[in-house]
C-alpha cells in the first residue's frame, strides 16, 4: 500500500541515468562563459589549483562558519615522511542574533571567537596563516577573495550578500590587531566541500572529488583549466565548487518532484531555490517524512486516521528520528517509541509502514545524490581519456555518517551507474577545519614553489635592453669577421662562400647533390628546367651515418659517403654519367674558391679524425678515386644555410638571407664585395656564411649565460665552443631543460624530489619533446604521457612546471636568434643606404618549422629590434638538397658566362 502511494519517489536506473545526463549538461552550462549566467549549477571556480602532495608543513589556523556552531582550529602539519597532522579545535555557538543580524556583528563575533581560541592555545604572539571555511555559495576571483552570492542554511545576515567576505573578516581582524597583538594572515577562502576533498587528498592522493551530504549538500571536483571559461589560462586543474543544491531550480527536475516536495519547498525560507538540496539533504528529509505521514493519516491509511498536533507541527520529525527508525535491528522498536512520543499511538502495521516511508525517502535521496556524483565521475574519466578510472571521493556530512543504510546505498548505486570507475569513498575527519588548513598549506607551498621556480627561470627572461645589447654585440662581431686584421681572432668567422649570384631562372640541366650535416646523409638527383615551364624535380635516397663512422677516421667517413653515392647511382641507373655535383657540407669551412672548402672544426656531434684543416672536396675526390667505379664533376661545396637562401631566392628575388634554426643554428647573407676584405675585388656581392654559432666564444655574452648553459657546454663534445649555438639550437635545448629539471627536482619542486634514472641520462630530453610539450593543442594529460614515455612519473602540477621550463628555454632561444638576425638585416639596410628595407629571409630547420612558438617569437623579436626593416620569412623547401643543385647550376651558368 505504501509502495503504491509513494510510487513517484521510487526511481529506476533509467530515471537515474537520465538525471545523470541532465546534471552533466548543467555542468557544461555552468562552465561556459556565455551560458553560466543562466545556469542553475554555478560551477564556481575555487582557485584551489593543487591537492596536497605530502610536503606541506607548518602551523595553521582555520575558522569554520557554516552550521549551527562556529569552529576554530589549530592544525599542525608535519613533513616527517608519515604525512602526520594534529588538530585542536574549539566550538562556539552561532546565536540567532548573529546569524540573522548584520555583517559587522557577524565578523566581529567570528574574530572574537578566534581571539578566544588563540588565547586558550597561547598563539597570540605568533604570525599564523589562516584558512577561512565559509560554507555558502561565493564567487571567487582568487583564492583569498570571495563575493557571497546568497545565504543558505537559515543564515540571513544583512549587508553581506554581493560583498567580499574575506575583506570583511580582514577589517574585523584589523580592528583588534593593535589592542590584542595578533598577526593573522587570511590566505584562503574555502568552501566546506573543498575542505573535505583537501583533507582526504592529504591521506589519499587519488582523491579529487569532495562530497557533503548533511544539513546541506554539495560536491566539488578537480576540473581541467581548459574547460573553465570563467578563469584565464588553460594550464593545470582547478577545484570547481558545483553548488549542486540549486540543480532543478529552472524546472529541470519538475517531472521528478512530488506534491510533497512542492509543499515542503513552499514552506521553506527560500521557496523555489535549492530544489535538489531539498530532495536530498538531512535538513529537509525529516520534514518530507512528516508531510507524507500527515497526508496518509488524513486519508485513513495510518493511525486510524487520527492526526495528532505533533504531525501538524513543522519540523517535529527530524533526521535523527528517521535514522533511528531505519536502524536494522531496533528500527521497529525505535519507530514505536518515537511515534508514541509524538502522541500517535501506532499499531504494529503503522510502525512497519512508517519505517517503509523513511526508507523510501532516504533511498531516493541516496539515489539522486549517486546520479549527480556519477555525472561528475564520468566527466573526470572523460577528461582523462580513460576507459577505466580509479579515484577517491572524500565525503563528509551527518546524513552519510549517522544514517544506518545511507552510505551503503550510495556506494552501491554509484558503482551501478558508473561501472567503469573504481571508486573508493573516504570519510573526512573535520574537513571544514583541517581542509581549510590544508588549502592554506598547499597555497603556501605553491607560493614558495613559485618563488623558487621564478628564481630559477628569471635568468632566461631577457629584457628588451638585453636583447638590444646582444644585437649590438653581434653587429660588432660581424664587422670583426669581415676585416682582414681582426678576422683571425674573430669568433663569428664570416666565411666567404664564393657564391656570387642568385638564380635568375635560366638554370637548367641534371645535377647531383650530396647533403651531409647530421646523423643522416642524402644523395639527390635534381633536374632543373628553365623557361615558361620552369621547375625543379628531385629524386633522393637517405643513408644513415653510424656513430662509429661519425667519430671514427676521416678516411672511413668519406669512404662511407662514396659507398652511399655508388648505391644511389646504381639505384637511379646513372653510374656512367659524369654529372656536376654540389656538396652540402653543413660544418664551418674556410673556402678559397667555390670548389675548395677547408674544415674549420666539427660541430653537431661529429668527431672524425684527420679532417680539420683539410679540404673536404679533396677528401671526397680521393675517396672516389680509391673506389675507382665512377667519376663526378664537383663544382661547389655548399653550406646548408647558403642552400636555404638559394632555394628561396629561386622563388623570391628579394631573398638575400638564409637562416637555419634546427639541430644547429646559422645565418648567411649576400654581402657587398667592398666590405669583404679577405677576398680581392670590390664589384658585386658574395654570400657570407657567418658561422654565428661561435658568437660568444670570446666571453662577450657571458652575462646572459646561466649555470645550466655552462653545465651543457662542459658536458658537450666541444667545451667552450659554439656557445651561441648551444643557447639557440635544437641539439642543445632539450639538454638545457634536463639540467633545469634536475635542479628543480633536487630542490623538491618536481617529481616528489626523486631524480629518476632516466632523468640522469644525458640526451634523453630531445628537442622534439619540447615542441610536443609546448603545443597549445596538447592537454596536460598528454604532456604527462610524454613524460611517462621518458620514464618520468609526473603529477599534473609537475607537467605544468615542465611545460613552463620548456617555454622559458625555447623563448630565450628564439629571442637570441631574433637579436642576431636583427643585426644582419640592419647591416643589409645600411649597406643599401636606405631608410626602410624590404627583404626576405629563407628559413629552414625543425625548430623553426615544428616548434609551436619559436617562429612567432623570432619574428616578433626581429620586428622589435629592427623596426626600419620589413622582413618576410619564407620557408625553404629542401635547401640542403635543392639549394646545392641550384648553387651548382648558378656556378655553371656564371662559369659559362665568364668563358664567353
Amino acid at each position: 500500500q505504501v509502495d503504491r502511494y509513494l510510487y513517484h519517489l521510487r526511481l529506476s536506473d533509467d530515471a537515474l541515468l537520465d538525471v545523470m545526463a541532465r546534471f552533466q549538461a548543467e555542468m557544461v552550462k555552468g562552465l561556459g562563459r556565455d551560458t553560466n549566467p543562466t545556469a542553475t549549477v554555478k560551477m564556481l571556480p575555487s582557485f584551489v589549483r593543487s591537492l596536497p602532495d605530502g610536503s606541506e608543513k607548518g602551523d595553521f589556523l582555520a575558522v569554520d562558519l557554516g552550521g549551527s556552531q562556529l569552529r576554530a582550529h589549530q592544525v599542525k602539519v608535519c613533513d616527517d615522511g608519515k604525512q602526520s597532522n594534529q588538530l585542536e579545535s574549539k566550538f562556539y555557538p552561532t546565536p540567532k542574533e548573529v546569524t540573522q543580524g548584520n555583517g559587522t556583528e557577524l565578523f566581529d563575533y567570528v574574530v572574537d571567537c578566534l581571539l578566544d581560541f588563540m588565547e586558550t592555545k597561547n598563539l597570540k604572539h605568533k604570525k599564523l596563516p589562516l584558512g577561512f571555511t565559509f560554507s555558502f555559495p561565493c564567487k571567487q576571483t582568487k583564492l583569498e577573495e570571495g563575493v557571497l552570492l546568497a545565504w543558505t542554511k537559515h543564515f540571513k545576515v544583512r549587508g553581506v550578500q554581493d560583498t567580499d567576505v574575506v575583506t570583511a573578516l580582514r577589517k574585523a581582524l584589523q580592528k583588534h590587531k593593535a589592542s590584542f597583538d595578533i598577526d593573522v594572515d587570511v590566505l584562503a577562502l574555502v568552501n566546506d566541500t573543498v575542505g573535505t576533498m583537501m583533507t582526504c587528498g592529504y591521506d589519499d592522493q587519488r582523491c579529487e572529488v569532495g562530497l557533503i551530504i548533511g544539513t546541506g549538500t554539495n560536491a566539488c571536483y578537480m576540473e581541467e583549466m581548459r574547460h573553465i571559461d570563467l578563469v584565464e589560462g588553460d594550464e593545470g586543474r582547478m577545484c570547481i565548487n558545483t553548488e549542486w543544491g540549486a540543480f532543478g531550480d529552472d524546472g529541470a527536475l519538475d517531472d521528478l518532484r512530488t506534491e510533497f516536495d512542492r509543499e515542503l519547498d513552499l514552506g521553506s525560507l527560500n521557496p523555489g531555490k535549492q530544489l535538489f538540496e531539498k530532495m536530498i539533504s538531512s535538513l529537509y528529509l525529516g520534514e518530507l517524512v512528516r508531510l507524507i505521514l500527515l497526508k496518509m493519516t488524513k486519508e485513513g491509511l495510518l493511525f486510524n486516521g487520527k492526526v495528532s498536533t505533533a504531525l501538524l507541527t513543522k519540523g517535529k520529525i527530524e533526521m535523527k528520528h528517521v535514522c533511528a527508525m531505519e536502524k536494522y535491528k531496533e528500527g521497529l522498536s525505535n519507530t514505536k517509541e518515537i511515534l508514541t512520543e509524538l502522541s500517535l499511538f501506532p499499531s504494529e502495521e503503522d510502525c512497519v509502514a512508517v519505517q517503509h516511508v523513511c526508507t523510501i525517502v532516504s533511498f531516493r535521496s541516496a539515489n539522486l545524490c549517486a546520479a549527480a556524483l556519477a555525472a561528475i565521475l564520468t566527466r573526470l574519466r572523460d577528461n582523462k581519456k580513460l576507459l577505466r578510472m580509479r579515484t577517491t571521493v572524500g565525503i563528509d556530512g551527518g546524513l552519510y555518517k549517522t544514517h544506518p543504510q545511507y552510505a551503503k546505498r550510495l556506494h552501491k548505486v554509484v558503482r551501478r551507474l558508473v561501472p567503469t570507475c573504481d571508486v573508493r569513498f573516504l570519510l573526512s575527519v573535520s574537513g571544514s577545519g583541517k581542509g581549510a588548513a590544508m588549502v592554506t598549506a598547499v597555497a603556501r607551498r605553491l607560493a614558495a614553489q613559485r618563488r623558487h621556480i621564478d628564481a630559477t627561470l628569471t635568468p632566461f627572461v631577457l629584457s628588451l635592453g638585453t636583447l638590444r645589447e646582444v644585437r649590438n654585440k653581434m653587429r660588432t662581431e660581424l664587422e670583426y669577421g669581415l676585416k682582414r686584421e681582426t678576422q683571425a681572432n674573430a669568433t663569428v668567422k664570416m666565411l666567404p662562400t664564393y657564391v656570387c649570384g642568385m638564380p635568375d631562372g635560366t638554370e637548367k640541366g641534371k645535377f647531383l647533390a650530396l647533403d651531409l650535416g647530421g646523423t643522416n646523409f642524402r644523395v639527390l638527383l635534381v633536374k632543373i628546367k628553365s623557361g615558361r615551364r620552369r621547375s625543379v624535380q628531385m629524386y633522393n635516397k637517405i643513408f644513415a651515418i653510424p656513430l662509429e663512422i661519425m667519430q671514427g677516421t676521416g678516411e672511413e667517413l668519406f669512404d662511407h659517403i662514396v659507398q652511399c653515392i655508388a648505391d644511389f647511382l646504381e639505384y637511379m641507373g646513372i653510374k656512367g654519367a659524369r654529372l656536376p655535383l654540389g656538396f652540402t657540407f653543413s660544418f664551418p669551412c674556410r673556402q678559397a674558391s667555390i670548389d675548395k672548402g677547408t674544415l674549420v672544426g666539427w660541430t653537431k656531434g661529429f668527431k672524425a679524425t684527420d679532417c680539420e684543416g683539410e679540404d673536404v672536396v679533396d677528401m671526397l675526390r680521393e675517396a672516389i678515386r680509391r673506389r675507382n667505379e665512377f667519376d663526378l664533376d664537383i663544382v661547389a661545396v655548399v653550406n646548408d644555410t647558403v642552400g636555404t637562401m638559394m632555394t628561396c631566392g629561386y622563388e623570391d628575388p628579394n631573398c638575400e638571407i638564409g637562416l637555419i634554426a634546427g639541430t644547429g643554428s646559422n645565418v648567411c647573407y649576400m654581402e657587398d664585395m667592398k666590405n669583404i676584405e679577405l677576398v680581392e675585388g670590390n664589384e658585386g656581392k658574395m654570400c657570407i656564411n657567418t658561422e654565428w654559432g661561435a658568437f660568444g666564444d670570446n666571453g662577450c655574452i657571458d652575462n646572459i649565460r646561466t649555470k645550466y648553459d655552462k653545465e651543457v657546454d662542459e658536458g658537450s663534445l666541444n667545451p667552450g665552443k659554439q656557445r651561441y649555438e648551444k643557447m639557440t639550437s635544437g641539439m642543445y635545448l632539450g639538454e638545457i631543460v634536463r639540467q633545469i629539471l634536475i635542479d628543480l627536482t633536487k630542490q623538491g619542486l618536481l617529481f616528489r624530489g626523486h631524480i629518476s634514472e632516466s632523468l640522469r641520462r644525458r640526451g634523453i630530453f630531445e628537442t622534439k619533446f619540447l615542441s610536443q610539450i609546448e603545443s597549445d593543442r596538447l592537454a596536460l594529460l598528454q604532456v604527462r604521457r610524454i613524460l611517462q614515455q621518458l620514464g618520468l612519473d609526473s603529477t599534473c602540477e609537475d607537467s605544468i612546471i615542465v611545460k613552463e621550463v620548456c617555454g622559458a628555454v625555447s623563448k630565450r632561444a628564439a629571442q637570441l636568434c631574433g637579436a642576431g638576425l636583427a643585426a644582419i638585416v640592419e647591416k643589409k639596410r645600411e649597406n643599401r643606404g636606405v631608410e626602410h628595407l624590404q627583404i626576405t629571409v629563407g628559413v629552414d630547420g625543425t625548430l623553426y618549422k615544428l616548434h609551436p612558438h619559436f617562429s612567432r617569437v623570432l619574428r616578433e623579436t626581429v620586428k622589435e629590434l629592427a623596426p626600419q626593416c620589413d622582413v618576410t620569412f619564407m620557408l625553404s623547401e629542401d635547401g640542403s638538397g635543392k639549394g646545392a643543385a641550384l648553387i651548382t647550376a648558378v656556378a655553371k651558368r656564371l662559369h659559362n658566362v665568364g668563358q664567353k
